[in-house]
């Protein structure tokens, strides 16, 4: 879902929903929509813009009749617009797209596959450390028959601390949502148009393309590839941000935790059951003359605590919920150097 503000005559704006998509410059797009769209979220590498663009264009412009690259700016906070829209004014096959505001990475992704119209798509991050040079060996590897090309990044050129906190956000991602993950794989690969469409068609509000594509269950394959040391701005992830994403996401696909409260539940009910008898068996032989105060007020604030914790996580889930009948939009593209905005 999107909202684009398009200028309008007499200082005039209207707000465009995907439902108009299908008239006017939008449609002639389609019929005359490229071979292949790489679309990369931007945020904080101002300085390695051009390059990324120059090299994306040298390495499949032997691969490919036409393309065309979507920079999606989510509100970087390094200037990166001013830079998009200078290079797009000299490089046809480059458009730009701008957020209203910072929606986050994976919203990001999700507004550049919005727009872009190739029969093959390639998602990847626009520091350079996912290496373009590498996207014929996806493409090559997608025409092979499966849907879904999946960079594997044999040696990640990343800080030990990167590393270490990837390794636990996707245990912590598959032991939530029961599914094994690849450290070695993130948004970096091709796909092709049925994949992109039911990814675009999915009304989640909460976003991550790498669950959403593999949610999907088309056909899938790996492709080895060159990782990159980063040479420009550093990691929006932190370790504490890294926990909070994988919490989200187990909170939107999946039903763990509430499966893991209605488990310590019925656990402490056995406990429970297993005290009383325990209790009974010892005041029928005379070994308790009086019930102990301390037991008493321990049990009481234990089986509290664990009752205030499991409406906690219901309560997280409602939240969800709440969120989701808004029905708000994913993201706002408030500007656009192809002049849809």
């Amino acid at each position: 879902m999107e909202i684009q503000i398009r200028q309008a005559p007499a200082s005039m704006s209207a707000v465009r929903s995907p439902a108009d998509a299908a008239d006017g410059p939008a449609a002639a797009a389609r019929i005359q929509s490229p071979e292949l769209s790489i679309v990369s979220p931007v945020y904080g590498c101002r300085g390695c813009l051009e390059e990324l663009v120059d090299r994306v264009a040298a390495a499949v412009s032997q691969a490919v009749a036409s393309y065309e690259i979507i920079l999606v700016d989510d509100r970087s906070p390094d200037g990166a617009w001013s830079r998009i829209a200078e290079l797009a004014e000299s490089r046809p096959h480059l458009r730009g797209l701008r957020l209203s505001r910072n929606f986050g990475q994976h919203a990001a992704i999700s507004a550049g596959l919005a727009h872009a119209t190739g029969r093959t798509i390639i998602v990847m991050d626009c520091d350079l450390q996912d290496v373009p040079e590498e996207i014929p060996a996806l493409l090559r590897a997608l025409g092979e028959g499966a849907d879904m090309a999946l960079a594997s990044r044999i040696e990640r050129q990343d800080s030990f601390f990167k590393k270490a906190g990837s390794r636990s956000f996707y245990r912590l991602l598959g032991w939530l949502t029961g599914s094994v993950y690849d450290p070695t794989t993130a948004n970096f690969g091709a796909y092709s148009r049925k994949v992109i469409d039911v990814v675009n068609a999915m009304p989640e509000a909460d976003r991550f393309f790498p669950l959403l594509v593999r949610w999907t269950g088309f056909e899938t394959t790996l492709v080895p590839v060159t990782h990159a040391k980063r040479t420009e701005g550093r990691s929006g992830y932190s370790l504490r941000q890294l926990l909070r994403l994988a919490m989200n996401v187990a909170l939107s696909f999946s039903d763990k935790p509430l499966r893991l409260v209605v488990r310590t539940g019925l656990a402490f009910a056995f406990m429970s059951l297993c005290i009383v008898a325990l209790s009974i068996y010892r005041y029928s032989i005379g070994d308790i003359a009086v019930a102990g105060f301390t037991s008493i007020v321990a049990s009481i604030w234990l089986v509290g605590g664990v009752v205030v914790s499991s409406v906690g996580v219901v309560g997280l889930y409602v939240g969800k919920l709440h969120g989701q009948a808004k029905y708000r939009p994913n993201f706002i593209v408030a500007e656009d150097t192809a002049g849809d905005a």
